[in-house]
C-alpha cells in the first residue's frame, strides 16, 4: 500500500511541476479544460468510483479525480482492467483532475425488440465487463448485452458497486440488451412500453391471479390520493398506472401506500389483461435498534396520511402515536397499509427511546 502510494504521489508531482513550469507567475492552478498539462494512458483499477479514478500506467498507479465537468461522453464504463486515455490537469486540492476520458473502439450492435421493453434497478456487479453488464437486482443477477447504441446519456459513469436504471428489451440473438443505463438519481424507472397503461379498478380477490408469461417488469413512482387496498395509482415521470393488489402480492418490503411515497413496484400483465402487483419495495432506513419484545403493548388507530416505510403515524383515541416500522415482517388481515386504515399494533419500546410496531393487523 505505501508503494502504491508513493508511485502514485510521484506521478502527480513530476506531472504538477510540468503543469506549473507551463503556467505564466502568479496563475493560480484551477481544473479547466484549457489546462490540459498532460495526457496519460493505462488501465482502470479496482476500487474506482465515480468520483476517484485509479489508474495503473506504464509509470505507475495513479489517483484522478472525477469532476461534473469531466467529459466522459466516449467513454461511461470505468471497469476493472478496462484501458483508457485521460487527460488531466491540477487542482487547486493536490488531486490531478480527469478533464476528458476515452476510449477506442466499439461493439457491433443488434436488432432489439423495442416492443417490450422492461426497466431494473440494480447495482453492478465485479463481474461486468466492457460487453456484458451484471446487473444485482432484487429479482436476483441479470446479465445484459452492451452494444454501441447502449444510451449513457444519464448515466455520469458506470462502475462497479455503483447503482443504475437500466432499460433494457430481447435482441435477435436471445439475449437481453442494455437499451439504456442511468444514475438512478438522474432517472426514475419507468416502463416505456406505452401499452402498460392499467385499467380500472376491480374488486378485491383473493383469486389467484395467473401469469401467463412468467415475465414481470418494475417501475418506479410516488403514491396518488385515490389508492385504496386493492387498486395502486402510481404516478411516474411516464404517467399514471394502475395496478391490482392481490393475495399473491409481496408488500413484505412495501406495505405503507399512502400519498406522495415512493415505491418500485414489480408488476405483471394478468391473463385478465389488467397489470397486477407482483411485489413493492418501499424508501426504508436501516435499523439497528434494540427492542425489548418482554414489555409489550396494543395499540388501536388508523393510519395517518404521514405514514412512511419508516415510521407508522396512527391516530387512537388518545392522540396521535408514532411507531417505527423497522420490526414489522408483513401485516395481518391485509396486504397494505392506506389513510384511513384502522388496524390494531403491537408495539414495544427501543433502546433509541421509539416504541417499535413488532405486528400490524387489520381490524374489521
Amino acid at each position: 500500500m505505501k508503494k502504491y502510494k508513493r508511485s502514485a504521489r510521484l506521478c502527480m508531482t513530476a506531472l504538477a511541476a510540468c503543469g506549473m513550469l507551463l503556467a505564466p507567475a502568479g496563475v493560480k492552478l484551477n481544473v479547466h479544460a484549457e489546462e490540459v498539462i498532460a495526457t496519460v494512458q493505462g488501465r482502470v483499477m479496482e476500487g474506482t468510483t465515480a468520483k476517484l479514478l485509479y489508474l495503473d500506467t506504464s509509470d505507475g498507479k495513479m489517483e484522478i479525480k472525477i469532476d461534473g465537468s469531466t467529459s466522459t461522453g466516449n467513454c461511461k464504463m470505468l471497469l476493472p482492467d478496462k484501458k483508457i486515455s485521460v487527460s488531466v490537469a491540477n487542482g487547486n486540492d493536490g488531486y490531478l483532475h480527469a478533464v476528458t476520458i476515452s476510449e477506442n473502439g466499439e461493439n457491433p450492435s443488434v436488432e432489439l425488440d423495442t416492443s417490450k421493453v422492461s426497466n431494473v434497478v440494480g447495482t453492478v456487479n465485479e463481474k461486468t465487463t466492457e460487453n456484458v453488464l451484471h446487473l444485482d437486482t432484487a429479482q436476483g443477477e441479470m446479465e445484459l448485452k452492451i452494444d454501441k447504441n447502449t444510451d449513457l446519456s444519464n448515466c455520469s459513469v458506470l462502475v462497479v458497486s455503483g447503482k443504475y436504471v437500466v432499460s433494457c428489451a430481447r435482441g435477435e440473438d436471445a439475449y437481453m440488451h442494455a437499451i439504456s443505463i442511468a444514475d438512478v438519481a438522474a432517472a426514475p424507472v419507468s416502463s416505456t412500453d406505452t401499452s402498460q397503461t392499467g385499467t380500472a379498478s376491480q374488486a378485491y380477490s383473493q383469486t389467484p391471479v395467473v401469469n401467463p408469461t412468467g415475465e414481470t417488469r418494475s417501475v418506479t413512482g410516488t403514491v396518488k390520493s385515490n389508492t385504496d387496498e386493492s387498486t395502486l395509482y402510481l404516478a411516474t415521470s411516464e404517467g399514471d398506472f394502475t395496478f391490482k393488489i392481490d393475495e399473491s402480492t409481496d408488500s413484505s418490503k412495501g406495505m405503507v401506500l399512502t400519498p406522495d411515497n415512493k415505491l418500485m413496484v414489480t408488476y405483471f400483465r394478468g391473463s385478465d389483461s389488467v397489470l397486477h402487483v407482483a411485489s413493492l419495495v418501499g424508501v426504508k432506513d436501516s435499523s439497528s435498534a434494540s427492542v425489548d419484545t418482554s414489555s409489550q403493548a396494543t395499540v388501536i388507530g388508523t393510519v395517518k396520511a404521514k405514514s412512511t416505510e419508516n415510521i407508522l403515524v396512527l391516530d387512537t383515541s388518545a392522540g396521535e402515536m408514532e411507531l417505527k416500522m423497522d420490526k414489522v415482517a408483513a401485516p395481518s388481515g391485509c396486504k397494505v397499509l392506506v389513510e384511513g386504515k384502522k388496524i390494531s399494533v403491537t408495539c414495544s419500546r427501543g433502546d433509541d427511546a421509539y416504541m417499535h410496531a413488532l405486528t400490524v393487523t387489520a381490524v374489521k
